[in-house]
């Protein structure tokens, strides 16, 4: 008998990540789900599509497609041209490091969510804040909670879920908490400057020294505290606060 529902997966690791392959197994028990992902690591692409070359897809397995493209690129395709129909819900992850703050505007796991909802379907990413020695298990146990939800319960027109999850055992995560987005506080140059054999200069965007601010119900605190954090991103990126002082330009 057909799976009820039908489940978009993507990420920006690639189509090889250990965490896709953790998170579409979890995600199996409540729907069919298509992976339809990179088929190399494309972080920190942000939002991007590739309009200037066509995009190859290849086959892997039984619905599963590596693309040659951005992760935008994945859910766009998956959408209207891979699937057999629109799919119920699309997920994103699990990331191999956190999305946390400004983190948002870069990550390809965030932009692929912001694709799924461009299109009109509830979707999320999902990351785990580490760097290393990654514990998958627990994120992806917790996204198929909150895919069960979503899928009963729908979201809000024009919202996504940005999800963290702290690497820690099931045991050691308290709970959950709906946050804000923080902010990230430079400390110094992020740019390292070398010289190529030529004498030609180049550069290496790094991330450098950084803070976090102290706010509290910020997805940073929550994160600190070892609670996973549910922030809710809006498609509407207005700054409404702002406009009535803009009003009152004259150029």
């Amino acid at each position: 008998m057909a799976k009820p529902f039908r489940i978009l997966v993507t990420n920006d690791d690639g189509i090889h990540s250990q965490g896709i392959l953790v998170l579409a197994k979890a995600l199996q028990e409540i729907g069919e789900v298509f992976v339809v992902a990179p088929d190399r690591e494309k972080s920190a692409i942000a939002h991007s599509l590739t309009l200037h070359r066509p995009l190859r897809v290849e086959r892997i397995k039984k619905n599963v497609y590596a693309v040659d493209g951005t992760p935008a690129d994945c859910v766009y395709l998956g959408v209207n041209a891979i699937l057999p129909g629109w799919p119920q819900l699309v997920v994103s992850g699990i990331n191999k490091g956190g999305n946390l703050g400004d983190d948002v505007t870069y990550s390809g796991t965030v932009s692929a969510a912001f694709e799924g909802t461009l299109l009109g379907i509830p979707s999320f990413a999902i990351s785990l804040v580490s760097r290393s020695h990654f514990k998958f298990n627990p994120a992806a146990q917790f996204a198929r909670r909150v895919a069960r939800h979503i899928l009963k319960k729908g979201l809000p027109k024009g919202t996504l879920l940005n999800i963290n999850v702290p690497n820690l055992d099931e045991r050691e995560i308290k709970s959950y908490k709906i946050t804000q987005q923080g902010r990230w506080t430079h400390n110094g140059s992020a740019v390292v400057e070398k010289t190529d054999p030529r004498g030609k200069k180049y550069y290496w965007i790094g991330e450098g020294p950084l803070t976090f601010d102290r706010r509290e119900d910020t997805d940073f605190e929550a994160i600190s505290n070892s609670y996973v954090s549910i922030t809710p991103l809006h498609l509407d990126l207005t700054d409404y606060s702002s406009i009535h002082v803009l009003k009152k330009w004259k150029l």
